[in-house]
């Protein structure tokens, strides 16, 4: 018997505008133009990755967990219906504390290029219900406190500002349940058909 636990794997979820593809090692080549650009830094600094740094990256993180097992590693890239361009990423790492059921620390990057278009929050909303729906209770996310438009993201999930400030960084905090209802016309996130209308 061991003690590491089991982590949902990440499966396709469509929106109204966009498919959440699950991250594959061979995605890094089509990614690393759309996240060739050092304002993506701007808030949460390092650079951008050459493809064989991101192909390195892409091979850990699909893997879906972390080597140790304590955290479970959920990527999407997010793929625009429209024309079948990357627009962006999405992702949660889980944990679960020694109480309550388990935790999504979440982030987006949008390419710079596609920003103030409504795709990041879009594709959070989607892999938010979707943790919702493989049991995930509690959700955060850790934000510069200038970063405008990602505490617009948190916001729109139902998070809120804590007081807790980590490397720069404010935490966010809320749960499933304070997530926007779903209605007629938003795609379900699990493998369950959609009510008829």
């Amino acid at each position: 018997m061991t003690d590491t636990p089991l982590w949902p794997s990440a499966t396709p979820v469509t929106t109204a505008r966009l498919r959440l593809e699950p991250l594959r090692v061979e995605h890094a080549r089509e990614a690393v133009t759309l996240l060739d650009d050092v304002r993506l830094h701007e808030w949460t600094g390092g650079a951008p990755c050459t493809l064989d740094e991101l192909e390195a990256k892409y091979r850990r993180q699909s893997v879906g967990r972390s080597p140790d097992g304590r955290h479970g590693w959920l990527n999407w890239m997010l793929r625009r219906l429209a024309d079948g361009r990357l627009v962006g990423t999405v992702q949660a790492t889980l944990s679960r504390p020694e109480r309550g059921g388990p935790v999504a620390e979440l982030a987006w990057v949008t390419g710079v290029a596609h920003q103030g278009r409504g795709y990041g929050g879009e594709g959070a909303l989607a892999m938010a219900r979707w943790l919702g729906d493989h049991g995930v209770e509690t959700l955060t996310a850790h934000i510069h406190p200038g970063h405008r438009a990602s505490a617009g993201i948190a916001r729109s999930l139902g998070l809120r500002a804590t007081d807790r400030v980590d490397e720069g960084e404010v935490l966010w905090r809320g749960t499933v349940t304070a997530l926007p209802a779903r209605t007629a016309r938003t795609p379900r996130t699990s493998r369950r058909p959609a009510p008829p209308p």
